[in-house]
């Protein structure tokens, strides 16, 4: 049978000697501030934006939304050629956006990645801590240690590196706005999914802690609970399932899959003046689902 590490982990095992080298590389070569200045408007013009995954999924159309409405974005995830061509992408159309090879499990580069984005943009106003994994799905006893351990370090341990890098520059700035992908999955157990279910309920119960820890310093902390949505991701899971979406879809209260560009709006919603009074809690997106 075809092992864990084969069927979701191949592109995301890197080696960590390796990938700490590129991000070291990658930060030195992002010490230059942009010379250019444009001339942006938007809801998010002067802002600065920082997002892991950002280079797939819900990540990336966060990033090309922040991007859209002026905000100056650094993104990171560990495929450095998709992360290279969506960066370009981006750029073709006006954004000013910088791409960073990162892998979230190491701590390191999660403060590289924190501190090349300052050092780039001079700042640090909303981080959205985006990068997670799933995983095959599996009855307790059937999940590998190595398997839960990945995911627990990625989706939780990727969250936790993001804010302790980033809440102290929100601290000394006086603001800032984290948003931490949680999941249905971390107010609901699933049979099959223990790790992912113990990953995303960390990340709710980090966002809380963290926002009570930081409200005197002007700085909201806020996580979103997606359920399915169209992403590679979710595509890949549902083939190794042997199940469509067509399947799946009538289960739901909204019956039918979310699109990223609905996370988005989401996210930014919670990143925006429109949500000031709102920090510590979990935005439902799941179209009903937990209602």
């Amino acid at each position: 049978m075809t092992s864990e590490t084969e069927q979701f982990g191949s592109r995301r095992k890197l080696l960590s000697g390796a990938t700490l080298v590129a991000a070291g590389t990658a930060a030195t070569t992002l010490m230059t501030k942009p010379t250019a200045a444009q001339s942006v408007s938007g809801r998010f013009a002067g802002k600065v934006v920082a997002i892991t995954g950002g280079n797939s999924g819900i990540g990336e159309a966060c990033m090309r939304a922040f991007a859209k409405e002026g905000a100056k974005v650094m993104f990171c995830a560990r495929r450095d050629e998709l992360g290279r061509k969506v960066e370009r992408e981006v750029k073709a159309a006006g954004g000013d956006v910088t791409w960073m090879r990162t892998d979230v499990r190491e701590h390191a580069q999660v403060k590289a990645f924190i501190d090349a984005t300052i050092t780039r943009y001079g700042r640090l106003d909303v981080l959205f801590n985006n990068a997670g994994i799933f995983m095959t799905p599996g009855e307790v006893q059937d999940i590998t240690t190595e398997n839960y351990l990945d995911i627990m370090l990625t989706n939780a341990g990727g969250a936790f590196f993001g804010m302790k890098y980033a809440v102290p520059q929100m601290r000394r700035q006086g603001s800032g706005v984290i948003v931490n992908n949680a999941s249905v999955a971390g107010h609901m157990g699933f049979p099959n999914t223990a790790a992912y279910n113990a990953s995303k309920h960390a990340i709710i119960g980090m966002t809380k802690a963290v926002a009570k820890a930081n409200g005197k310093h002007n700085i909201r902390v806020n996580s979103i609970s997606p359920l399915a949505v169209d992403t590679p991701q979710l595509r890949e899971s549902f083939e190794f399932q042997k199940i469509t979406y067509e399947q799946v879809a009538p289960n739901f209260v909204t019956p039918r899959i979310m699109d990223v560009k609905e996370m988005a709006s989401a996210v930014m919603f919670l990143a925006s003046d429109q949500a000031t009074s709102m920090t510590g809690m979990d935005l439902d997106v799941t179209g009903g689902h937990m209602a």
